[in-house]
């Protein structure tokens, strides 16, 4: 199912944007485990809509219901089921979209496999407002890495062309605007601000990294680190690139350049550089296993744009309403930290089922 992930976990996420509720449900949680719902909450609060200039005037407290999965505060072995419920809607602003599509948007395309059926209301399950339970899984995964040592944290790392300054060591979780230099954020918002004046939209990169990974986590061919958080990583909309490590940058170099030189660091191997990004053969070496994903302009903007009328089939204006971000990367770095912990964890828990985790 397209909206099913993992192997030791099973994630399904459920709803549309202007449903009643969204919600996920979560299948081989580790019983026993106890989660920090309070945590969780200020990890969905970095995702939610309506918080600044540069995001979607849409207000949800997006504050997760848990219907199953928990006794108190502790994993009880059963299902996990939570929603999210929808109050700030206004469907009659996606009424033109059934008949001329956005571009760059998912409109023609669920026209074109559901033939109508498909709910047009804030892009239906096709909306990024499905992250927010999404968010709901990787902030529960996150933790539960927490208690293995491995942390998840990640950046704006550039916007509207505007690069951040500085490493990726620690998490940005904790300031306002997700970047390393606070300089570098101003810049960005003023790129938002700029675009979103001229009824535009920007993209941008998000990097992420996870720390604390024992060597020897994923598998050869199609089970590779990559391989899975690439899966999940891609189903987060805009997301239109991703790269490890060095990346597309590793083809212009030399074997010489490229290589990891491997090494002997407090009695265990290690490499003195990480250009592979923390992955060899789809199996994690113990450096940080680094990515990039590349998000894509918003789509919905307030500029007119070319489209077609789906029944004249003739060229047709487009004035785009409703309340759209004018950049949708500062809301995605958690999303990105989110997948990314989901996958993670699902391939640590393959390679040690009987782990301890309470």
């Amino acid at each position: 199912m397209s909206s099913t992930y993992g192997e030791n976990l099973r994630i399904t996420i459920f709803g549309q944007s202007h449903s009643p509720a969204i919600g996920v449900t979560i299948e081989g949680l580790p019983a026993g485990a106890e989660l920090d719902l309070d945590a969780l909450q200020r990890f969905l609060d970095r995702r939610a809509p309506g918080k600044n200039a540069h995001s979607t005037a849409r207000k949800e407290a997006d504050a997760p219901e848990i219907l199953s999965g928990l006794n108190g505060s502790r994993i009880c072995g059963a299902p996990f089921t939570a929603i999210i419920r929808n109050s700030d809607t206004r469907p009659g602003d996606y009424e033109n979209l059934r008949l001329v599509p956005r571009p760059g948007h998912a409109d023609f395309t669920a026209q074109a496999k559901f033939g109508g059926a498909q709910d047009v209301s804030g892009g239906g399950h096709f909306s990024g407002r499905l992250t927010a339970p999404l968010c709901i899984a990787g902030g529960i995964c996150k933790q539960l890495l927490e208690k293995r040592g491995v942390s998840v944290f990640a950046r704006a790392a550039q916007i509207g062309g505007v690069p951040d300054e500085g490493a990726l060591t620690a998490s940005v979780a904790e300031k306002p605007f997700p970047t390393v230099s606070d300089a570098a954020g101003e810049k960005m918002q003023a790129r938002i601000a700029e675009a979103k004046s001229q009824g535009d939209s920007v993209g941008g990169i998000v990097e992420c990294a996870i720390s604390g990974l024992p060597a020897g986590v994923g598998d050869p061919m199609f089970g590779g680190m990559e391989n899975r958080i690439a899966q999940i990583v891609f189903g987060i909309p805009a997301v239109k690139g991703l790269e490890f490590g060095a990346g597309f940058s590793l083809s212009e170099m030399t074997g010489s350049e490229a290589n990891d030189p491997f090494t002997i660091e407090n009695g265990k191997v290690t490499t003195e550089t990480n250009r592979c990004g923390g992955i060899l053969g789809g199996i994690t070496t113990g450096a940080p296993l680094t990515f990039r994903a590349a998000v894509k302009p918003t789509p919905s903007i307030a500029k007119p744009q070319k489209s077609v009328n789906l029944e004249t089939m003739q060229q047709a204006p487009l004035i785009v309403q409703g309340r759209h971000d004018p950049c949708i990367v500062p809301r995605a770095v958690p999303v990105v930290e989110a997948a990314a912990a989901i996958a993670v964890l699902d391939a640590l828990m393959g390679k040690d089922k009987e782990s301890a985790w309470t």
